[in-house]
């Protein structure tokens, strides 16, 4: 009876999975909020539940591919908790950047000068290191239930597509009305730079940075060293 044949992508392939990947969940956020503070098309909800599946796609359609990171955080995570290659590390992040950066272009296209409203912002009157501590906690979540479906699947993808898009979704829903709920520094940092909001970069690579650094240290507390299962959710495959 045949079989499939385990897949080993090269790095061009992960490296292009992640810029695809990070292009698709950056693309949606934008679009949404542009609709959701110009247009008034989307509401609330709906502005957390497009991102939550964009998300979903993009796992269940690259986790095999890269592992679906699509987020400098997620990656960082992985490799702070040692079942992702610092070296490797470096390319997805730039890779992620890439995608970024071709989705705000994109964005430009479709929205004009109205691609600043899909900028990420803390919400009026909010101080900045709340934001970034409400960054830091919803990151924390996401990369706990990220890290937590690694343990225990092969793949952190089509096991673990739902559960992390109900993650973002949730996130979105009791934080976005404080940080904008962003929690991927890629997604973030291109669009305010091209929006010229320089004043809360850094809420935005501080927060969700932080946000690895806590759930990394639950994931070792909770399960201890990291197990097999995970480099192989982190990875995409069996190996680079």
């Amino acid at each position: 009876m045949p079989t499939s044949k385990a897949r080993h992508p090269h790095v061009l392939q992960r490296l292009g999975a992640e810029i695809a990947g990070t292009f698709v969940i950056t693309l949606a956020a934008i679009s949404v909020d542009v609709g959701y503070f110009v247009g008034h098309e989307v509401d609330f909800v709906s502005r957390w539940l497009a991102r939550a599946f964009a998300a979903a796609a993009v796992i269940y359609a690259f986790s095999e591919i890269s592992g679906a990171h699509a987020n400098p955080a997620v990656t960082i995570g992985f490799a702070l908790r040692r079942v992702f290659p610092w070296g490797l590390a470096g390319g997805y992040i730039v890779a992620q950047f890439v995608g970024a950066l071709l989705a705000c272009g994109a964005a430009w296209i479709a929205f004009g000068p109205a691609l600043a409203f899909g900028a990420s912002r803390p919400s009026p009157g909010t101080p900045p290191l709340v934001a970034a501590a409400c960054e830091m906690v919803l990151t924390a979540i996401v990369m706990v239930v990220i890290l937590g479906m690694a343990d225990n699947k092969p793949a952190v993808g089509k096991a673990a597509a739902v559960a992390v898009a109900f993650a973002i979704g949730a996130c979105g829903f009791f934080g976005g009305t404080v940080s904008g709920a962003s929690m991927n520094p890629a997604r973030s940092v291109v669009p305010d730079l091209l929006a010229g909001q320089f004043g809360s970069i850094w809420i935005y690579i501080v927060g969700p940075l932080a946000g690895a650094v806590v759930a990394v240290l639950l994931q070792g507390a909770l399960c201890g060293e990291p197990s097999e299962r995970e480099r192989s959710a982190a990875l995409g495959s069996d190996r680079v």
